[in-house]
């Protein structure tokens, strides 16, 4: 059997405001066409489908064009879960109409899959299953696969209370050994005639993050080992991190995919990609990663010889195509009109200053400039909490920026219809 590993698309994500979505779509062509050339009979999406648990419209219009794309009509096996960026609720809740295209969607751990079919004929068929485990027959293929797809088990999605305790050691332990006896319970309905696999979302200790991960670890609580995978599955599809890789010290493959483009500028030095996997019941898997042209790359360009070298890059037309991060050294503080110059050459994602001299180098990130009320809304909140505001209060800060500039122009007109107040009551 021909297997595709992907994971972390986050449909809908930015880059500091930026649109990703035609790099998002040009992934979904991509994607398609490798499984169309390596001949792929089982798509496996492990988690963080969207950037966020309430997507946008085009964010979701594209996550179904791809699973339909994907599943050539029932012809091929497709099975996602949900990460941690995902609506568990959400996610599955078009699962009655996929699953006529042999697409299976998971988005708790513990949700109950059923069957839809006996083997046979010219669409993929879901031959037995139960909580997030199912047995899949696809058309043309001499053996079904076994699938333990584990979606991001967090406590509160498990619904369980895994410890009393409030040490973080405790914490991660008893996490621990709940995913390892998930994993094993799971991995009892593996077979010796049949490929087995399992699929989750999680974050295993000692794997190299990026920047564009938002606090995955909880200060350690949400971890594990990479000893946790049964001994049985001859793959290991993860998804939560961003950069390819495979899992040292996992006792059978293990492999996170990575996400398909480059989120964040620490990425920038990766080769994004997907992985292949060829694999029969009993033997052991081959793994390919295949790389990805999609994503525009995200370039650091440091202008040591000040604006002069800036301008010279921009009429050489230099990384014309990328995503640019601009540092560059000067005598003195940007003025406004610098800045903005700097803006009308490129649309730099980051302009950051450096002053030369006095006491030394002065670094003054101006990445802020230009974005919105709600952008600057959750970069302050990452810096003060440590971690991603809500949509809804994302949601309640806009509502209140905008009910304020209201209230402002009612107050710079004489206007004392109570606007000020209503602004109030509606936070």
């Amino acid at each position: 059997m021909r297997v595709l590993h992907t994971a972390d698309w986050h449909f809908g994500k930015t880059l500091d405001g930026r649109d990703r979505l035609p790099e998002q779509r040009a992934f979904v062509d991509e994607l398609c066409r490798i499984c169309a050339d390596e001949r792929v009979e089982l798509v496996l999406m492990a988690g963080d489908a969207f950037q966020s648990s309430n997507p946008s419209a085009q964010a979701e219009e594209l996550f179904y064009e791809a699973l339909h794309r994907l599943s050539a009509d029932g012809a091929r096996a497709v099975v996602v879960i949900a990460g941690n960026h995902d609506s568990p609720e959400r996610l599955p809740a078009s699962a009655p109409l996929a699953e006529r295209y042999g697409i299976t969607l998971i988005g708790l751990p513990k949700d109950e899959i059923r069957p839809t079919g006996s083997a046979g004929g010219a669409r993929v068929q879901r031959v037995a299953a139960g909580p997030s485990w199912l047995e899949l027959t696809v058309p043309g293929c001499g053996h079904g696969a076994i699938v333990a797809a584990l979606p991001y088990p967090s406590e509160q999605r498990l619904n369980e209370l895994l410890s009393t305790s409030h040490d973080e050691g405790q914490l991660q332990a008893s996490y621990e050994a709940r995913v390892r006896a998930l994993l094993e319970e799971l991995a009892g309905h593996f077979r010796a005639d049949a490929v087995n696999l399992v699929m989750t979302h999680v974050y295993v200790r000692g794997a190299v993050e990026s920047e564009s991960e938002v606090q995955i670890q909880l200060g350690g609580a949400y971890a594990v080992g990479p000893d946790v995978f049964p001994s049985g599955a001859q793959y290991v599809a993860l998804g939560h991190l961003h950069r390819p890789q495979a899992v040292a010290g996992s006792p059978v493959p293990a492999r996170y995919a990575g996400s398909p483009i480059a989120y964040s500028f620490s990425e920038a030095d990766g080769q994004k990609s997907v992985v292949l996997v060829e694999v029969e019941p009993g033997s052991p898997a081959v793994v390919r990663e295949i790389p990805l042209t999609c994503g525009l790359p995200l370039v650091r360009w440091r202008a040591t010889e000040g604006l002069d070298q800036v301008r010279q890059w921009v009429a050489q037309e230099r990384d014309v195509r990328a995503w640019i991060d601009l540092e560059v050294h000067t005598e003195h503080e940007l003025s406004p009109a610098e800045l903005q110059e700097l803006r009308r050459l490129r649309d730099f994602v980051q302009i950051r200053p450096v002053v030369q001299g006095g006491s030394g180098a002065q670094e003054t990130d101006f990445s802020l400039v230009g974005l919105s009320p709600e952008e600057l809304f959750i970069r302050f909140y990452w810096r003060q909490k440590g971690s991603a505001p809500k949509e809804q209060l994302v949601t309640m800060f806009a509502q209140f920026a905008l009910d304020s500039a209201f209230a402002g122009d009612a107050a710079d007109t004489g206007d004392d219809g109570g606007a000020g107040q209503d602004g109030e009551a509606g936070t």
